[in-house]
């Protein structure tokens, strides 16, 4: 991990209650890291629902072919994620390992296996021998309960500074229920997907496919409106665990995600996973500036997606937010570069509330020093209108500075 903690990170670290029917426990397994805990599992009531969503790398981890592979059951007993090890490009070891850390974790639960997650991240191409696993388990998962969501985002962490945990409760019915999200990540983060992993924990009473309807939908403008670097992970992996624990504080069970009563439920889930993200992109690896872009008057939705993200990904944009530089040639080269609808003379540009160009060329009167001013701050807005149609986007990045080399420069060492 790298030593200091992100300037952009949150002033106050949130620490809630585990949600009812969740216990949380962690562990020092040794898996890369000495003294520090780097396994956390989550052990849960029966009948918890699950649901999940995972990288479109076309090489994926063990654990991503394993959570694919049971998530149709659509039940959750046990969560086992280990850091320092990502468990990818490991070839049957990494079968092996997922195999029998599913058993090991089934056997101590008292569940099968198909009711076992898994999730890995950290180096990649490093066999990570299931007995590291298998000589803790039982142990951890009979002691579960003692830890809090801040110990277990601790415990997942790897070049992030700091743990990243959200939690909301709204009314749902005639009672609460309570949403609590942990993430991890802070490089190889593009959007493609949820690039890093992720655990949300309600202890509302909904389906295993009410869930995952909402998830997959909340995906699309949280953890898939990131990037930090550009690179999509072997790993990635955000799940969602609903306990139906309320249930005896008079919430109602619900089936389906388009039901009313699940209104506030879906505006808080969508929020956690925002917040969430938004956390992830200010970890960005070497991050001093958080980037929000926001493309509207596309041809489509789509098209300024696509734009959103050229500017977002392009080194020569993050270099000189980075550099403090209202360079805002390098956003017109990165909208030309996208291959979208676009019309050099209907195009405008802004840093924050400052215009900087419009219809193909620089605003008259333009303040070099007024525009400079604005880069210096830890926020930077920029927007681009294409002046074609209705479609809008935003996407969040970090800018690109020396440290980030200097973190992956010697990852593996």
């Amino acid at each position: 991990m790298t030593a200091s903690v992100s300037p952009l990170a949150p002033k106050v670290l949130e620490d809630p209650q585990p949600v009812a029917g969740v216990r949380l426990a962690v562990a020092e397994a040794g898996i890369k890291y000495a003294g520090r805990t780097d396994l956390m599992v989550s052990v849960f009531d029966e009948g918890t629902a699950v649901a999940g969503v995972f990288t479109k790398s076309k090489c994926p981890s063990a654990p991503v072919d394993w959570c694919r592979k049971v998530l149709g059951n659509g039940k959750a007993r046990v969560l086992v994620v280990n850091s320092g090890n990502a468990n990818a490009f490991t070839g049957m070891k990494g079968i092996e390992t997922v195999e029998a850390t599913a058993k090991a974790a089934a056997k101590a639960a008292g569940c099968s296996t198909d009711e076992v997650f898994l999730a890995s991240t950290g180096v990649i191409g490093e066999p990570l021998p299931p007995e590291k696993f298998a000589r803790v388990l039982d142990d951890v998962v009979a002691g579960a309960g003692k830890a809090r969501p801040l110990d277990v985002a601790r415990a997942i962490m790897t070049t992030d500074t700091y743990p990243k945990v959200v939690s909301r409760t709204v009314r749902m019915g005639d009672g609460e229920v309570t949403i609590t999200g942990v993430a991890k990540g802070a490089g190889m983060i593009a959007p493609d997907m949820a690039t890093m992993l992720s655990f949300i924990y309600t202890d509302a009473p909904v389906s295993a496919g009410a869930l995952q309807d909402i998830l997959s939908r909340c995906v699309k403008s949280s953890f898939n409106a990131i990037t930090v670097d550009s690179d999509t992970s072997t790993s990635d992996t955000v799940l969602a665990f609903a306990t139906g624990a309320a249930k005896a504080d008079g919430v109602p069970q619900v089936d389906t995600a388009s039901d009313r009563r699940l209104a506030a439920f879906k505006r808080a889930f969508a929020d956690i996973m925002v917040e969430l993200a938004q956390q992830v992109v200010r970890d960005g690896e070497g991050a001093r500036k958080f980037i929000q872009i926001d493309v509207t008057g596309a041809s489509s939705a789509k098209s300024a997606k696509t734009i959103a993200l050229s500017i977002a990904n392009s080194p020569l944009v993050k270099t000189a937010v980075a550099g403090e530089d209202a360079n805002w040639g390098r956003v017109v080269m990165a909208v030309g570069k996208a291959g979208e609808p676009a019309d050099r003379d209907k195009l405008a540009i802004r840093f924050g509330d400052i215009l900087v160009a419009e219809n193909g060329e620089r605003v008259p009167g333009y303040s070099e020093e007024d525009t400079s001013g604005y880069m210096k701050g830890e926020t930077i807005e920029i927007g681009v209108d294409l002046g074609l149609g209705t479609g809008k986007a935003r996407v969040w990045t970090c800018d690109l500075t020396k440290e980030y080399v200097a973190i992956n420069g010697d990852y593996r060492s």
